[in-house]
């Protein structure tokens, strides 16, 4: 790589981290334009309350959905937002009424997921509710590991009016899980599959089986954990995959039209428009597609993060 390559790159990334963190760190956070206006608090059906986490921003779209499901006094709560986000934890008391949380479900590991576990614990009848959810199989032990009750595929949570059972879908992290609504044939799918746009992930191979999973499953519609209700999960699932696929076709086709490429090269190449703030995260989404590509034999690193694809117009070996 050439060093005005290395210095435009080293560049791109600075900006990128630079538009991230004074975003995130500063809490200028704000609803990106063109979204979909969600409620505060709304009863989605008899059975699902959706209380939004009042962190609206470029990763989190109109904040984390956090969920009050059960049709008696005692309710599961699936997710709890980020931490110190006293709004949430105000509209939250508002909308359990005479009602309380009998235990949570953390979908994942992420902060704006878990991060509210502690506060709201405080407002609940019992100190020593229990928090569920799968354990990492990273390597990687969970902050706050004590707060955990750790369970695993299959399990399932009932209260008066639902039953949910865990699905393990990981690849947006290890550690991720979507939840089946028996009565209402409903998913609660976390950041497996988002309302509006697409998520980010860690292992393309395991989200893209994730995905296949849900489709299977043929659910009435899913709660999200960002962005509104989808009432076709089988046709947003089908997008997803597709549009997975296609990005696969990007990356190929761009790494054939030249000698090698990185994966900033490839992200400024074929997402043109995408905002700053987020561009981190679909350099990450890149490499991911790579590392893929490689098991797949298709594509080849060949040193300082460069990659180059197997299969050269006018060339034999694919």
């Amino acid at each position: 790589m050439s060093s005005w390559r290395v210095m435009r790159e080293s560049f791109d990334y600075f900006l990128a981290g630079g538009a991230y963190a004074f975003t995130k760190f500063l809490r200028l956070n704000k609803m990106p334009p063109n979204l979909t206006p969600l409620q505060d608090v709304e009863q989605l059906s008899p059975l699902v309350c959706r209380v939004l986490g009042q962190n609206p921003g470029s990763y989190t779209l109109q904040g984390t959905n956090t969920y009050l499901v059960g049709s008696g006094n005692k309710k599961v709560l699936i997710d709890t937002g980020e931490p110190n986000v006293l709004k949430y934890v105000e509209k939250l008391t508002d909308a359990l009424t005479n009602s309380e949380i009998s235990c949570i479900i953390a979908t994942h590991h992420h902060a704006d997921h878990v991060g509210g576990i502690a506060e709201v614990l405080r407002i609940c009848a019992d100190v020593k509710t229990p928090v569920y959810k799968i354990r990492r199989t990273d390597g990687t032990k969970d902050v706050d590991a004590e707060q955990y009750t750790f369970i695993e595929d299959g399990h399932e949570v009932s209260v008066e009016g639902a039953t949910l059972r865990v699905i393990h879908t990981p690849g947006h992290t290890c550690d991720h899980i979507s939840l089946l609504l028996k009565e209402e044939n409903a998913l609660f799918s976390g950041d497996c599959v988002l309302g509006e746009g697409t998520t980010v992930f860690e292992d393309l191979h395991s989200y893209m089986n994730s995905l296949a999973v849900l489709r299977q499953l043929n659910s009435s519609r899913i709660y999200p954990g960002h962005g509104p209700v989808i009432e076709s999960p089988s046709e947003k699932l089908d997008e997803y995959i597709a549009h997975r696929n296609q990005r696969e076709e990007q990356i190929m086709e761009y790494l054939k039209g030249v000698d090698s490429a990185s994966p900033m090269a490839i992200t400024n190449a074929i997402y043109k428009d995408i905002p700053l703030d987020v561009k981190l995260g679909a350099v990450g989404n890149v490499k991911h597609h790579l590392s893929k590509l490689v098991k797949d034999g298709m594509v080849i690193e060949i040193g300082g993060g460069n990659y180059q694809a197997l299969s050269k117009p006018g060339s034999s070996n694919f």
